[in-house]
C-alpha cells in the first residue's frame, strides 16, 4: 500500500541486521527525523514507491558484513508495480526497463550470462551485491522527486562505512554515481565506472566496459568468491 492514514514505521525496524547498527548514528539524527516527518506527510498524501515495508530491503536482503559489491542507482522506478527497494530490479511481472535490457546486453557481452525475460536481481543481492540507490522513496511519476530529503544521508553514510571496511567492489554508473567515488578509498577497494546504461547514454561507454567481468577479477583479488551474474530463468517470489 503507498497511501496510509497513519504515520510512517519507525523506517530503523525494517532492517533486521548489522545494518542497523552501522547507521544507528544517521537513524538517531536531527536530519533522520526530519526526513521522517516528510515520509509521513507524503505517504499520507501522495503514492510513493517502493511501498513502505520495502524501503529498505537491499538492507535487509545484503548485510553489511555479507556485501562484496554495490551497485549504485539514482532513485526507485516511478511507476506502478515496479521498485521493491533495490536498484535496477523490478518485480516479476513487469517489462523489463530500458536501462536494465542494456544491462543484460552488457552482462551478456561480458560474461557469457543469458538474458532473462524478468528483471528480478533477488539472486545478486543474496550473493551480497549490495543494489542500493542514493534516494530511496519517489513520487509516482516523478523521478528525483524526493531528492534532497535527507536519503542521501543515510546513503552516503552506508557507503563511507563499507569503503573503511574494505574489499568492496563499487559499480557506479552515470555522473551522479560517480559523483560518491570521494568516499571511496580506492587503495582497499575496486571502482569501476561508466556512464549509465539508459538508452540516452549506453552507446557512449557502458557497452563494452565489462563491469561484471571486471567485478568478479576484483572479487577475486580480494580473496572472494566471485558473483554468478546468471539470473535464473524464473524469478524466486520472495518479497
Amino acid at each position: 500500500m503507498n497511501k496510509v492514514k497513519k504515520g510512517v514505521i519507525k523506517m530503523n525496524q525494517l532492517i533486521h541486521n548489522d545494518w542497523e547498527q552501522v547507521l544507528s548514528s544517521v537513524f538517531e539524527s536531527p536530519e533522520y527525523a526530519r526526513l521522517h516527518q516528510f515520509l509521513k506527510q507524503e505517504y499520507a498524501s501522495q503514492t510513493i514507491y517502493p511501498d513502505m515495508y520495502h524501503i529498505f530491503q537491499a538492507f535487509e536482503w545484503t548485510s553489511f558484513a555479507e556485501t562484496k559489491v554495490v551497485i549504485l542507482g539514482q532513485d526507485p522506478y516511478h511507476e506502478p508495480h515496479q521498485a521493491h527497494g533495490l536498484s535496477f530490479s523490478v518485480l516479476p511481472g513487469n517489462d523489463l526497463p530500458p536501462s536494465l535490457r542494456n544491462i543484460y546486453k552488457e552482462l551478456q557481452t561480458d560474461v557469457g550470462a543469458t538474458p532473462v525475460k524478468h528483471g528480478y536481481l533477488k539472486s545478486w543481492a543474496d550473493q551480497g551485491v549490495l543494489l542500493l540507490n542514493s534516494v530511496l522513496t519517489v513520487r509516482a511519476h516523478q523521478a528525483y522527486s524526493h531528492r534532497n530529503h535527507g536519503w542521501e544521508l543515510l546513503t552516503d553514510a552506508a557507503i563511507k562505512a563499507l569503503a573503511q571496511r574494505g574489499g568492496v567492489v563499487f559499480i557506479l554508473w552515470g555522473n551522479a554515481a560517480k559523483a560518491k567515488r570521494e568516499f571511496i578509498d580506492e587503495t582497499k577497494n575496486k571502482v569501476i565506472t561508466s556512464v549509465h546504461p539508459s538508452p540516452l547514454s549506453a552507446s557512449r561507454g557502458f557497452f563494452g566496459s565489462r563491469p561484471f567481468s571486471q567485478a568478479n577479477q576484483a572479487l577475486i583479488a580480494f580473496g572472494e568468491q566471485p558473483i554468478n551474474w546468471q539470473l535464473p530463468e524464473t524469478p524466486e517470489a520472495e518479497v
